[in-house]
């Protein structure tokens, strides 16, 4: 048989020995040693480690390469004084939006998208605001985008009120039309609004159009320093009545570091119970979730860029391997054992936390894959290089220089 992609001499995180990888019709066929065969294509791993591709749980794709046009106040602010001032950081990016226009947000994607391939994230879950001030805009960008690299990065597209639904008149029917045009999951941001009524009232209504929809939801949940938020017990509640497990992903969640340790425990028991995933962001702010705890109690945890080079952050390549290089200092994840764990959540647990199915280095998985220089996930993460080679659904996608 003449297999389309043969690795061979590939070292894989579960076995000692240099195995061969065998790739047909966008599938994994074959792992074993010294397999002997054809191929279209023959990668030399050389002893490098070869693993399944990286997957981003949350990026502000609209807002990439935006911070000159947004200003640096929204920065100081979401960032300063403990995250008390979160809120303010958010109303001070809004009024930017106004000039929102595919016209500069197609190419400034583009490149984020591009800078992905080069560093193996083949998954990216893309927030797309939706307001009054960027209307529709970032979600039709995203939604182009999304064809257009579909053979190359997987874009889950996210209608994102970021100003909020009932402190924004509009914002809900928006939403709305963002799902009729064929966004992929429903968005929130509930700690937001002004008040527990307004709160509760954005988890229900976006709730309500994922069930409408029969989508996937994503929500930022107490994303502020201040231990009074309760958002994210908000949404494992109605996760629970919609039966929605599996389904739901919660963005951020800083308050938690703040928590009370007896509700921080409560609190693993209904995310379990609710099936909700934790995507944590924690090089973008000074709090972040409880990341080794919730994976120690058995909540899945994944990790995100969150953002580009725009009003929350200033850095950012699309390249995982650093995100995970920060989230271990930041963290404090600085054992062998820890970066297994990272490496997971960039990887296999970022993939059940977003749903994507299949995405394991397995005979009969996705071969969504990366060859890498390093021999072992310490040193990928501690170099955080591109990867020797990117295969995306059984296609090398590799970006030459």
């Amino acid at each position: 048989m003449t297999y389309d992609i043969l690795i061979k001499n590939a070292k894989t995180r579960k076995r000692a020995e240099l195995v061969s990888i065998a790739i047909q019709d966008g599938k994994i066929a074959a792992i074993e040693k010294d397999l002997a065969a054809d191929a279209k294509q023959i990668i030399d791993a050389k002893g490098g480690l070869v693993t399944e591709s990286f997957v981003n749980g949350h990026l502000h794709l609209d807002k990439v390469y935006t911070l000159q046009m947004a200003g640096e106040d929204a920065l100081k602010s979401y960032t300063g004084e403990g995250m008390g001032g979160a809120m303010t950081g958010i109303e001070q990016a809004a009024n930017f939006k106004a000039a929102y226009d595919e016209s500069w947000i197609i190419p400034n994607v583009r490149k984020a998208c591009d800078l992905a391939i080069k560093y193996g994230n083949t998954h990216i879950r893309a927030f797309a605001d939706v307001d009054t001030k960027a209307r529709l805009e970032g979600v039709k960008a995203l939604l182009k985008m999304r064809e257009e690299y579909k053979d190359r990065v997987t874009l889950q597209v996210v209608a994102f009120p970021q100003d909020g639904v009932a402190r924004e008149p509009g914002a809900k029917e928006l939403v709305r039309q963002a799902l009729d045009l064929g966004a992929d999951v429903v968005g929130g941001i509930p700690w937001i609004e002004f008040t527990r009524e307004d709160e509760q009232d954005h988890v229900d209504s976006m709730c309500a159009y994922a069930k409408e929809y029969n989508k996937p939801i994503s929500m930022l949940l107490d994303d502020v320093g201040d231990a009074e938020e309760r958002t994210l017990e908000m949404l494992c509640k109605q996760s629970i009545a919609m039966g929605w497990q599996g389904r739901v992903t919660a963005q951020h969640c800083r308050a938690m570091e703040l928590y009370p340790e007896n509700y921080f425990r409560k609190l693993t028991t209904l995310l379990k119970q609710a099936g909700i995933g934790i995507v944590s962001d924690p090089h973008t702010g000074p709090l972040a979730a409880r990341v080794k705890d919730l994976l120690a109690a058995g909540v899945p945890v994944a990790l995100g860029q969150d953002d580009i080079q725009d009003a929350y952050y200033p850095f950012g390549e699309c390249n995982m391997q650093q995100v995970a290089f920060l989230a271990s200092h930041l963290l404090h994840m600085l054992t062998f054992d820890d970066m297994e764990l990272l490496y997971d959540m960039i990887t296999t647990g970022a993939a059940k936390v977003l749903g994507i199915e299949n995405h394991q280095l397995k005979v009969g998985g996705n071969a969504d894959l990366v060859v890498l220089d390093e021999s072992d996930v310490y040193h990928a993460i501690w170099y955080h290089r591109a990867p020797v080679y990117v295969i995306k659904n059984g296609v090398d996608i590799t970006l030459r220089q």
